[in-house]
């Protein structure tokens, strides 16, 4: 009997029941691991125990955390096939086709789950007699419409319908794209509640629950994914294996650090560390571990060999211990969301208008030492930039180990740039930001103009499509990625240099102007989305003038300086405007955090205006110079190609050039007579 090819997975059997098999030994795992973890949790953090006041009652006590792992382990099956597919499997063939059927599925359960969820927090917050009265209806409703807590449930169940439709329904790449993004989306509530909300570390707590909920999800998502195709046709089982274990690392990484800050923010001291909340933590973390060990042993030594049957096999062993262990994980991370954290801080302690405002003490007083030694870290960027660095530094590793250069000035730039931003966005900027009108318009500029500056230097994108491997199967990965999102209609508009001067300076007076500055101060997602949104604005605008990456279109040099000067004109008219308000921005908020430091608010307002108007524009003069040694050195580059070329024809188009101007007079002398 002949074995089956060495590079497509094929089934055992025609009736499909190896295959049936593995994965409901795959499903029994995960589903029987975590809910073992999850009650012994719950039983030794004693959130199973009876509430001493307002106790909802032994179902509801313990139907909730099973909502909440059902609802957890939903939503790592809805976005851990949609990463995969995206980035190993061809669309519109049948893998492709059953990673999509697997999180509609995911999505769908996230739904109801979700829905559950909001249904049993209602009546374990508020301890409601159900009825089918119009009174229980109205306390209900308030609950899903007024209270932020009942808000963020209907928005998650909501999101978690369209990502059902939408995956049962989109099956090619953009589509599945547009649908990942929301179900990313979709987990951004979830991050808000709970405990998370309550500590006095707000902003950092909420990031790395967001950041370990996402890692998680795409990486137990991910091997049941494998555990679903496996023994189905049509691809390379060990391409696929390769690509999401090339996921799975960057997904550790991240769930590790996000955890271990999540951690320290819970726990607060090392006291903590021995309360049955840290206890959990711990044996979450040694969970953690072993995935992490057992992924290092079959990356190392199983994956390179999966193409004999016996490694083959021992490789599914390991993955069916790596679901069991992530269940278990599943199960405590369920269990932690119920159990109290050893630290904590409710509103009705806070005393002083900055920590009502802010959740956070009013700093001291903002010295010269400040702008050295203070910090504020925020982990989604601190991630953000190590990452950015790491993969940066991999790709100028790999040209260099294939013998090609690449200049040290631009990887100097990248990470003189991510440092900035690390600086900005972590330390002292974001610190006082909050408190100090004038240090948020500092961080503002920075991140619109100086950083962007800096990272347009680096190239990256040249440096991406140089050095991350082109595939030839079909697949995508991150080179396709990024050449289909250099060449989109959309990337076309933004990158044109008029829409993206417009984007840059429409910006500052949407965002100051209107309400999405107060939206910014006040929400947790309005901060974060306002650095996204000024950090890609200016790289836009930056990119169109002086980058070096492939764009659609840019200017000729004149038209670029033009633009520059208009900009730089309605920058200035910016700060002006900013330094002549009468009134102040955001009253409520700047004018009441009770400094008895510091300008006062309206003198710190107008410093704000005036860095606007002088420190902003540093970094445009900076384009200004280098747009026009630019210019420079392309009208000497094509004076060099014009010289190379008349050497070579022997000054053969001016010979010809002077014979016609000889012929023209001749002619014209001869009409003359």
């Amino acid at each position: 009997m002949s074995s089956p090819g060495p590079r497509t997975a094929q089934s055992t059997s025609a009736s499909g029941a190896p295959s049936s098999s593995y994965r409901s030994a795959g499903i029994l795992i995960l589903g029987t691991s975590a809910a073992i973890a999850l009650v012994a949790a719950l039983v030794f953090g004693g959130a199973a125990a009876p509430l001493l006041i307002g106790d909802p009652g032994d179902v509801i006590r313990w139907s909730l955390p099973v909502a909440r792992l059902v609802n957890n382990l939903s939503a790592a099956l809805m976005i851990g096939p949609m990463v995969l597919a995206l980035f190993a499997l061809r669309a519109g063939e049948k893998p492709f086709e059953t990673a999509m059927d697997t999180a509609s599925i995911g999505a769908a359960l996230f739904t109801i789950s979700s829905a559950a969820t909001a249904f049993l927090t209602f009546l374990a917050a508020f301890n409601p007699q159900i009825s089918l009265e119009d009174q229980f209806g109205e306390q209900l409703g308030r609950y899903l419409l007024e209270l932020p807590l009942g808000q963020a449930w209907l928005i998650t169940t909501i999101m978690g319908a369209v990502v059902t439709i939408l995956a049962f329904a989109w099956r090619s790449w953009t589509p599945t794209l547009i649908t990942t993004v929301i179900a990313l989306a979709a987990l951004l509530p979830m991050a808000q509640q709970g405990h998370s909300g309550e500590l006095s570390g707000h902003v950092v707590a909420v990031n790395s629950i967001l950041l370990h909920t996402i890692g998680a999800a795409v990486w137990l998502g991910g091997v049941m994914l494998l555990v679903v195709l496996h023994f189905t046709k049509g691809f390379d089982e060990q391409d696929l294996v390769r690509r999401y274990s090339s996921i799975a690392i960057a997904a550790f990484f991240v769930v590790a650090v996000s955890g271990i800050v999540r951690s320290t923010v819970g726990l607060g001291g090392w006291d903590g560390l021995w309360s049955p909340y840290g206890i959990i933590i711990i044996a979450k973390a040694v969970l953690l571990g072993g995935i992490g060990l057992l992924g290092a042993w079959y990356r190392m030594r199983l994956i390179p060999r999966m193409r004999g049957e016996r490694a083959s096999r021992w490789f599914w062993m390991l993955i069916l211990c790596e679901v069991a262990l992530m269940g278990l994980a599943s199960g405590a991370a369920a269990a932690l969301a119920r159990t109290p954290p050893p630290t904590g801080e409710s509103a009705a302690t806070r005393q002083t208008p900055a920590e009502i405002l802010t959740r956070s003490s009013l700093p001291p007083e903002f010295t010269l030492e400040r702008w050295f030694t203070g910090w504020d870290y925020d982990i989604l960027w601190a991630l953000a930039a190590a990452l950015g660095a790491f993969f940066y530094l991999a790709g100028v590793w790999r040209l260099h180990k294939r013998g090609d250069r690449w200049p040290i000035q631009r990887t100097i730039f990248w990470m003189l740039g991510l440092l900035l931003l690390v600086w900005v966005t972590c330390g002292p900027i974001n610190l006082y930001q909050e408190y100090l009108f004038s240090v948020h318009m500092l961080g503002h500029m920075i991140l619109s103009m100086a950083i962007p500056l800096l990272l347009v230097s680096a190239a990256p994108i040249t440096l991406a499509l140089r050095s991350i491997h082109k595939r030839d199967d079909g697949t995508r990965g991150g080179r396709e990625w990024i050449l289909w999102a250099v060449h989109s209609p959309f990337s076309r508009v933004v990158t044109h240099p008029f829409v993206a001067a417009g984007i840059f300076v429409g910006s500052l007076w949407a965002f100051y102007f209107t309400d999405l500055v107060r939206w910014s101060m006040y929400e947790h997602l309005g901060h974060e989305w306002m650095i996204i949104h000024f950090l890609i604005s200016g790289y836009l605008f930056v990119m169109s003038l002086v980058g070096i990456d492939p764009v659609p279109y840019r200017l000729p040099y004149p038209g670029r300086l033009i633009t520059l000067i208009a900009v730089m004109a309605m920058h200035a008219f910016f700060g002006m405007a900013i330094m002549m308000q009468e009134g102040l921005m955001v009253a409520e908020w700047f004018g009441s955090m009770g400094r008895t430091w510091g300008p006062t608010p309206m003198e710190d307002q107008y410093i704000g205006g005036g860095i606007a108007w002088s420190v902003g524009e540093i970094p445009t003069l900076i384009l200004a110079i280098t747009v026009a040694i630019q210019w420079s050195r392309d009208d000497t580059k094509v004076q060099r190609r014009r010289d190379r070329h008349a050497d070579r024809t022997g000054e053969a188009e001016l010979e010809e050039y002077n014979a016609k101007l000889a012929a023209i007079a001749e002619r014209d002398q001869r009409a003359g007579r």
